[in-house]
């Protein structure tokens, strides 16, 4: 089975190949066939495309002046064609699955995609405004480009479904929950999928009872997951709650806010742009949304970079801190996506706070990029794990289970 995955963001899309081979899913993620991504400008007018295959080879080009459909249409053709030619003809690839970031109450297990999903993509896009659009007009495309192939719509909010109502529903009016506004969370991808790789990273059949998820990339989000099952999550109603992030706010009081469109002639466009573009390691800085930037300031002298620095350690320790309670208890720790993996120094600041569990770092093996590895002493009452996030497998996986199931 030949499986293309999308990975719609605000600013990029990136793809993927799989092919599994046997009728049983692999335990680890295998190497794509096949990835490609496009990296678009402010104004979509030009877009980076790179493309890496697994035998090595390579290609990069600008490209100017056409949509971001045609964009994705020029870049699946170098599946078939060219140096990066993996396959003979599009027609091989067997489904294509679509990571959705937002699918509200109505879907939240992997579905195969009719005209009313793409309807209710459509809906929710006011709730990711971000990415919804962004998946729906590469679900649009692959309809051009592959016609008869079947599409599979694969929900970040859909691990969270399980979360309780007492830690789902916001305690303003009860018409809220009439309305369908609820904590749904988010990355719900890539922490499923950790949690199922922390079991194999430990050696266990299943995950830790009492586990904390840290994904720490652009976007932040932690989630308390009790025997595999998410029981709580710092992003809520949308991708903004919780914790900072590198543009994002994360949770403000919301008299703020009133406060600004009351006295501060803010329109709530501006009052978006800011909260969601603005804020953050950027807005605090005034540096960069990039944790690397941001320590590099910090070792220039920069005392701006210094705060958002330990703003966001603070946020981080207040966060796994609330999870914990949420989970009586820690059995294992996991930091993931792109801050989470490479700044040995946050996954450092972060467990410091914990030492009274008998939660203790291998400070040296912490330093060493450690990929897939437990960093906890052996003495440590708490595991602590790096993991590389596989969200596009994961997605692929469930395209497989979902079309395995079919046939």
């Amino acid at each position: 089975m030949k499986i293309l995955v999308l990975n719609a963001g605000s600013s990029s899309q990136k793809s993927c190949l799989y092919e599994i081979a046997d009728e049983a899913l692999p335990t680890q993620a295998p190497q794509p066939l096949w990835e490609g991504k496009i990296n678009w400008t402010q104004d979509r007018g030009v877009a980076e495309i790179e493309v890496k295959t697994a035998t090595g080879a390579t290609l990069q080009e600008s490209i100017s002046g056409d949509s971001p459909q045609a964009h994705l249409t020029y870049i699946l053709h170098t599946l078939s064609d060219g140096a990066t030619k993996v396959i003979d003809q599009l027609s091989e690839i067997d489904v294509v699955g679509h990571r959705i970031v937002h699918g509200g109450e109505d879907y939240r297990d992997s579905v195969v995609i009719t005209e009313d999903v793409k309807k209710a993509i459509a809906r929710l896009s006011n709730l990711a405004p971000a990415h919804n659009p962004a998946a729906l007009s590469g679900i649009e495309a692959i309809e051009k480009i592959l016609k008869d192939v079947t599409q599979i719509a694969v929900f970040d909010t859909g691990f969270h479904a399980t979360v309780p109502d007492a830690a789902a529903i916001y305690p303003g009016p009860y018409e809220w929950v009439e309305q369908g506004i609820r904590r749904y969370g988010f990355h719900g991808i890539s922490h499923q999928y950790c949690s199922q790789r922390a079991a194999q990273i430990l050696d266990r059949d299943v995950p830790p009872e009492r586990l904390i998820t840290c994904h720490l990339g652009n976007g932040c989000s932690l989630t308390a997951i009790k025997n595999g099952r998410s029981i709580d999550t710092t992003m809520g109603f949308t991708p903004l709650e919780g914790l900072m992030m590198g543009s994002r706010s994360g949770s403000v009081d919301p008299g703020i806010l009133i406060y600004l469109l009351r006295y501060c002639n803010y329109s709530v466009e501006k009052l978006d742009h800011i909260l969601n573009k603005a804020s953050g390691l950027k807005g605090i800085s005034g540096v960069s949304s990039d944790m690397r930037e941001v320590r590099e300031a910090i070792a220039q002298g920069n005392s701006r970079a210094q705060l958002a620095w330990d703003i966001y350690v603070h946020r981080l320790r207040s966060g796994i801190g609330a999870m914990i309670t949420s989970l009586a208890g820690l059995d294992a720790l996991v930091f993931t996506a792109g801050v989470g993996e490479h700044s040995p120094d946050i996954r450092q600041a972060a467990c410091e706070a914990f030492g009274f569990l008998g939660l203790k770092i291998d400070l040296e093996k912490n330093q060493q990029q450690p990929v897939d590895e437990d960093i906890a002493t052996p003495d440590s009452a708490v595991r602590v794990l790096v993991i590389h996030t596989q969200e596009d497998w994961a997605i692929a996986g469930q395209c497989w289970q979902l079309l395995y199931k079919e046939l």
